[in-house]
């Protein structure tokens, strides 16, 4: 049964936030530890987290958020992210997008934490996950753009004097109207510079032109979304051309009116046009998915066998920013489940 393969499959996941993969488990935790707005009963949880609205999903991630108030908070929910995706979606190697300011709050030292404790907590646990669960961590920070300037410049600043071990990437995230890329031009730069690759969503929201100023100004090696990409036969073909990898996330889509329905949704325009895709879950407690159900839905989407399927699982391999031993051990190993399970 494909679902059991996918089940099984090693995976990469390229586009998967923080905070939000919070699972209703750790949350209880957290609530627990911080007792007020947050139910921490598991039962009122779970109709805390069920998607309503985009308004309910922001209300649920931002509720979570004010849970993760201390280093040692920082480091259970990393941590506990890691057992989650190694045990239950068979993930080896994980980009998660971290966002610092949400937790240092330069403007606001009282509520906030250190950077130099939140960096702590993240690579112990990144540390810890990797002997514990066979997962290989790496980080890629976050501009909130909604923050504007000042969190650019807060987050540019963690990446450069504070930047963990496992940091390989420099992202934007947050709403995309109103938020135009250009003003973040001298970030992505000395970021780049620094030898971070640059990741930013773009066109989730917008339309086509995001993602050329993504490419254009940003530098961007691959985009978060990019779902209006299929509006543009020549930014389809650019991207096919230069094998610059856009990180899809169905479900999430869906959620956010990115797309009107899963049967609409452009993967496989995406996939005919040549465009190396990568499958991702990126919040998936708070949209009711895995990383699972995400490959489940792409191989209904591109009617796919357990051979398609894997080789959907090795394009997020080659689309990763894991080292080339990495990358090469994973690939063989996806090689040898696929084989055996043939």
């Amino acid at each position: 049964m494909l679902n059991d393969f996918i089940a099984g499959l090693p995976k990469a996941e390229l586009h998967v936030h923080h905070v939000g993969s919070a699972s209703p488990r750790i949350v209880s935790e957290l609530a627990a530890r911080h007792p007020g707005t947050v139910p921490a009963d598991p039962e009122l949880l779970r109709d805390f987290f069920a998607f309503r609205d985009f308004a309910h999903f922001i209300e649920v991630y931002l509720a979570v958020v004010d849970l993760v108030r201390t280093p040692e908070d920082v480091r259970y929910l990393t941590y506990e992210i890691g057992r989650e995706l190694a045990t239950g979606q068979a993930v080896r190697y994980a980009e998660l997008t971290c966002t610092p300011y949400t937790s240092v709050l330069p403007d606001d030292p009282e509520r906030g934490m250190a950077i130099e404790a939140y960096t702590e907590a993240i690579e112990d646990a990144r540390v810890a996950a990797e002997r514990d669960f066979g997962l290989v961590l790496r980080w890629i920070y976050d501009i909130p753009g909604e923050s504007g300037l000042p969190a650019a410049d807060a987050t540019l600043r963690f990446a450069l004097d504070h930047a963990p071990e496992g940091l390989v990437g420099f992202g934007l995230g947050g709403p995309e109207i109103g938020v135009p890329r250009e003003q973040f031009i001298p970030h992505f730069s000395a970021a780049r510079a620094a030898g971070l690759r640059s990741v930013p969503h773009a066109g989730e929201t917008t339309g086509p032109e995001t993602i050329w100023t993504s490419l254009r100004d940003l530098g961007a090696e691959r985009i978060g979304h990019g779902t209006s990409a299929a509006a543009d036969p020549a930014l389809l073909d650019h991207l096919a051309e230069h094998r610059i990898p856009l990180e899809v996330c169905p479900s999430s889509n869906v959620a956010t009116r990115a797309v009107a329905s899963l049967d609409e949704h452009p993967l496989p325009r995406f996939v005919d046009a040549g465009v190396l895709v990568t499958i991702n879950s990126d919040d998936p407690p708070m949209f009711g998915t895995t990383l699972n159900r995400e490959y489940e839905i792409a191989a209904g989407l591109l009617d796919l066998d357990a051979a398609g399927v894997a080789d959907l699982a090795r394009a997020g391999v080659a689309a990763s920013f894991a080292s080339d031993d990495a990358k090469a051990r994973l690939t063989a190993e996806i090689d040898t489940y696929a084989a055996e399970e043939a």
